[in-house]
């Protein structure tokens, strides 16, 4: 490890091993500069890296020696413990059977083969009903708890209706499920809003400001497959067909496999990226290299590098697949290849594109234009 104090910075060349990368990204500050092949940090981190170079012998005799993450979690008995989570609405007297009802929620899900991310979702929502109504699950209180949500905890109508798809499963797990009683549910009416779509100055922009080639990398694979954040984060290099041009998206919303195509910019700079950072298994790691990026972390990127491209929308990171879809259909796509790309069952799903799809508008005449 070389370090050198510049006059703009502190100049850092490495070789290549992951727990000595990983430590030097935990630092902060620092960016890659690929022409140079070495690192770039403030002056402010000089002493930080110093004190990495005296510590670099312990790497090879104990794993990950002085990084914070590799510290122990507090436990229940440290002061400093604080319990993740609200958990206002739990009473302990009720916990023991509000678990033995859950058990048979997940196991009925898992068995009807449900995503392990729907499992956790339904299963958070029923915990959260029963205490609420202190395990009754009559139509009177289900309701109640519905009017609950939607009046004093202003939940969305998507939200409420998850919650009332959790209760349902539940119901068939307790054998009630009698036709009236299932009818006697009040389900909020299904919001339909607009998708937030970005234009395409807007993305290349977005792409400009984010110097990080992994995290661009990222952001160009979402736009130009059209896919989900989960998607993302669990691509595997595997997945990637560079002869065939293709990228697989296995298991999608719906346990779903779908192919998308592969890009020739996206395939230069999926080049670049390998050259860089050696993925092994998945085609973005976390940081310690065993397993996929959380989709935190690439919400995270997405955020950060819209405030870079001073773009104001409230936007997230789906928003980079609607506008994957929106662009295709301004381009002329058939809305029915859209619907394969995006791995809809519905096309009434698509549809919606067309009401956010600048090129339909533009070709309707303002009546106010017509007077002359």
């Amino acid at each position: 490890m070389v370090i050198q104090a510049l006059e703009y910075g502190v100049l850092v060349t490495v070789s290549y091993e992951p727990r000595i990368i990983e430590a030097i990204k935990h630092i902060g500050g620092g960016r890659w500069n690929p022409e140079l092949k070495a690192w770039l940090f403030p002056s402010s981190k000089l002493q930080a890296l110093l004190n990495l170079q005296e510590a670099l012998p312990k790497f090879y005799t104990e794993p990950y020696p002085y990084l914070k993450y590799n510290a122990k979690p507090p436990t229940q008995n440290d002061p400093n413990f604080v319990p993740k989570g609200k958990t206002e609405y739990v009473k302990p007297e009720l916990t023991d059977q509000v678990k033995e009802v859950i058990t048979m929620l997940t196991r009925r899900l898992a068995q009807k083969g449900y995503s392990p991310k729907t499992i956790k979702s339904y299963s958070e929502q029923l915990t959260r009903f029963l205490y609420f109504s202190e395990l009754n699950w009559d139509v009177e209180h289900i309701n109640k708890y519905i009017l609950y949500l939607l009046e004093e905890k202003a939940c969305s109508h998507s939200y409420v209706n998850q919650t009332v798809n959790a209760i349902k499963q539940h119901l068939i797990c307790q054998g009630v499920h009698h036709e009236h009683e299932i009818i006697e549910i009040l389900r909020p009416k299904r919001q339909r809003k607009l998708p937030k779509v970005m234009d395409q100055e807007e993305v290349k922009k977005l792409f400009e400001v984010t110097v990080n080639v992994k995290h661009k990398t990222a952001l160009m694979v979402a736009y130009s497959c059209g896919m989900r954040v989960s998607e993302v984060a669990t691509l595997k290099i595997r997945d990637i067909d560079d002869a065939r041009g293709m990228v697989i998206i296995r298991q999608g919303k719906g346990r779903k496999d779908r192919i998308s195509s592969l890009s020739e910019r996206l395939s230069k700079q999926l080049d670049i990226y390998r050259e860089l950072y050696f993925p092994v298994e998945y085609l973005f790691e976390n940081p310690m290299r065993n397993g996929p990026i959380t989709e935190r972390t690439l919400q995270k990127v997405f955020t950060d590098a819209c405030e870079k491209a001073g773009i104001k929308k409230a936007l997230s990171f789906h928003s980079l697949r609607h506008s994957f879809a929106t662009h295709l259909l301004e381009a002329g796509v058939d809305l029915r290849y859209i619907q394969e790309l995006l791995g809809h069952a519905n096309s009434k799903t698509t549809e919606i594109y067309t009401h956010v799809s600048k090129k339909a508008l533009l070709n309707i005449v303002n009546p106010l234009d017509r007077l002359d």
